[in-house]
């Protein structure tokens, strides 16, 4: 019998052994498996820097031309055939110097005509004098009538207004003469000569220019989205080709018509060209200041492009306390000041910009910031 008490007892104590390992697995697992999770994914250490607010200027660059406040350009007056040029292109000149000459000889027939003509009427003239003077003294002695006195006077003043219409005919045509020696209107270089000898030139013929050393004219071309913002005395620099600022003005011009075939808004500013350095109706590059703005920038290199659209990572504070998560922000960018693009857009001062180690981070990866 006591045989038989064994026998059933013992199935149950292995029951027991075997719920109790249970147990002590499942508490031990659970805490292995609790432990695990809480340490979670490790945060990636990234260097930080805070955008802070900077003074910009906001500025535009264009292509503009130059053009002289003081050039001539030169046409002549009458028609004809060159037959001498004076001077060469780029020579000095002063005021009053003859530059070319043009066949005169039909113009000098011309005016020798008119004074031979002149010489006549003044021959016809004292004639009609001395005629006046004696009908005037036989009309005093009573022999002639005051008819015949009359006609003689006639015929003297008559013959007075020939001389005086004869005289302006002479200086027109000596003023017509003097225009076939083509003379510079003011002191300064002699520009190009398109023209040679034996050219025959009419009055809309370009046969030189003549330009004062000194100011010059920068004409600006700004596209009409911008017109709206051009105000009178905004400055003006003009750059040299690695971008340096050779010379300073302000706006003194703003044109009130739009041109219809590049839709821009001509903008005029005078400087000073000290010495020489700059040339009639060359291409600049001409930078506007439309003013200054505080905006917040960022590295270059904090930047990724990405199909024409510019991101930037930043640190933002996670769901848990000192924890920080990188967020991926798309940026509206203007110019570049130094190496850092100016932020139009998407981040504000203040914000902990990510500028290391951005490739291995996507939206929403922990993060540790540091510096």
């Amino acid at each position: 019998m006591a045989r038989h008490r064994d026998k059933h007892k013992f199935p149950l104590r292995l029951a027991g052994w075997l719920a109790l390992a249970g147990m002590v697995c499942s508490v031990g697992c659970g805490k292995e498996s609790n432990a695990a999770g809480s340490q979670g994914p490790s945060a990636i250490p990234v260097k930080v820097l805070e955008a802070r607010a900077t003074a910009v200027r906001d500025t535009s660059d264009y292509v503009a031309t130059l053009k002289s406040r003081d050039s001539a350009v030169i046409m002549p007056q009458v028609e004809g055939q060159i037959v001498q040029i004076y001077k060469q292109s780029g020579e000095q000149v002063a005021a009053g110097t003859p530059l070319m000459q043009i066949d005169p000889l039909k113009q000098q027939a011309t005016v020798k005509s008119q004074e031979n003509s002149r010489a006549a009427a003044e021959a016809n003239l004292k004639f009609a004098q001395q005629q006046f003077d004696r009908t005037s003294g036989l009309f005093a002695a009573g022999v002639v009538s005051k008819q015949d006195l009359d006609q003689t006077k006639s015929a003297l003043d008559s013959a007075k207004a020939q001389v005086e219409a004869l005289d302006a005919t002479v200086r027109e045509q000596q003023v017509q003469l003097r225009y076939y020696t083509v003379a510079a209107p003011w002191s300064g270089i002699v520009g190009d000569i398109p023209v040679h000898v034996g050219d025959r030139v009419t009055t809309t013929t370009t046969l030189t220019t003549v330009d004062k050393p000194g100011g010059l004219e920068v004409y600006v071309y700004v596209p009409i989205e911008r017109a709206p913002q051009l105000k009178m005395n905004m400055p003006v620099e003009v750059l040299d080709s690695s971008g340096n600022v050779t010379a300073e003005s302000r706006i003194s011009f703003i044109s009130p018509q739009v041109d219809n075939a590049t839709q821009t808004v001509l903008v005029k500013a005078g400087i000073a060209n000290h010495q020489d350095k700059l040339r009639q109706l060359q291409f600049i590059r001409a930078r506007i200041v439309w003013g200054t703005q505080n905006v917040p920038v960022v590295p270059v290199l904090a930047v990724s492009r990405i199909g024409g659209q510019y991101f930037a990572f930043v640190a933002e504070p996670g769901t848990k306390s000192g924890s920080y998560v990188a967020h991926q922000k798309p940026l509206k960018v203007g110019q570049m000041v130094d190496n850092n693009y100016v932020v139009l857009d998407g981040i504000k001062p203040g914000d902990k910009v990510i500028v290391s180690g951005t490739q291995f981070l996507i939206d929403g990866t922990a993060v540790a910031p540091q510096g």
